[in-house]
């Protein structure tokens, strides 16, 4: 059921939030990370004498707490704001998401240089492209909440109690633009998680290149539902990005 689309993000929540403890624990207090995550980072490559280049230590951890939070958010409007149809999804689509919840916060952690969890003081630098990139993060997950909001409000009465599963026109906000906003938004959220860890982390952009080939896929499959059930669509509307 599409209400399962929940479990990704308790997931995420569980799993990152006890990623975001560890991580600090490292950071502020010289704690060790577990023997497990050390070797994970072997395994992957990550030379247990690479340096900090840039502040990478403190980038990654603000971009853990800006993605553990992301999912707080998420489980919060599929528990309390979604309305979600009778459809199905996948069971390999279900599967795969919770590994991606899980896989998304380990490469995050990998990229932090391992050298500083040695006992050293951690110095906590902001930077230009921390702000830039935290009020990006900002700004989008507003919009993808009040878009979320206005297509969860098609589906309810005035006193928010659900009357129909049915498919509506949604208008207002970036609806006016796109037909799927909250995709764009994701998008934008990830990129703004790019900015974070400095632009030149080349990891996370391959990120950020999954979750735009996923997002437009699924925002041109909805948009040609919409186009086909409704004739009286609007026709200038896009995708997935705003003119493209």
């Amino acid at each position: 059921p599409h209400r399962w689309f929940t479990h990704f993000y308790v997931v995420s929540v569980l799993w990152n939030g006890f990623l975001l403890i560890w991580l600090f624990r490292a950071e502020f207090l010289g704690e060790s990370l577990p023997s497990w995550i050390q070797d994970m980072h072997h395994a992957l490559g990550r030379d247990s004498q690479s340096e900090d280049m840039g502040n990478e230590h403190f980038s990654a951890l603000l971009v853990l707490l800006l993605l553990w939070l992301h999912s707080c958010r998420r489980l919060a409007e599929c528990l309390w704001t979604s309305v979600f149809s009778s459809g199905v999804i996948h069971i390999v689509q279900y599967f795969f998401g919770l590994g991606y919840y899980i896989a998304v916060g380990s490469t995050l952690l990998c990229q932090v240089p391992t050298n500083v969890r040695n006992g050293k003081e951690l110095s906590v630098q902001i930077c230009w492209y921390h702000i830039i990139g935290v009020m990006m993060y900002i700004w989008a997950s507003l919009h993808q909440h009040r878009c979320l909001a206005i297509l969860a409000n098609l589906r309810k009465s005035r006193s928010g109690k659900v009357i129909s599963l049915s498919h509506s026109v949604p208008f207002g906000d970036w609806f006016e633009s796109v037909s799927c906003p909250h995709y764009f938004a994701e998008l934008l959220i990830y990129v703004s998680m790019a900015i974070t860890l400095g632009i030149h982390n080349v990891t996370w952009w391959c990120v950020v290149m999954y979750v735009l080939f996923n997002q437009a896929l699924a925002a041109v499959l909805c948009h040609e539902f919409y186009q086909k059930n409704f004739s009286s669509y609007p026709k200038h509307r896009k995708a997935f990005i705003p003119l493209v």
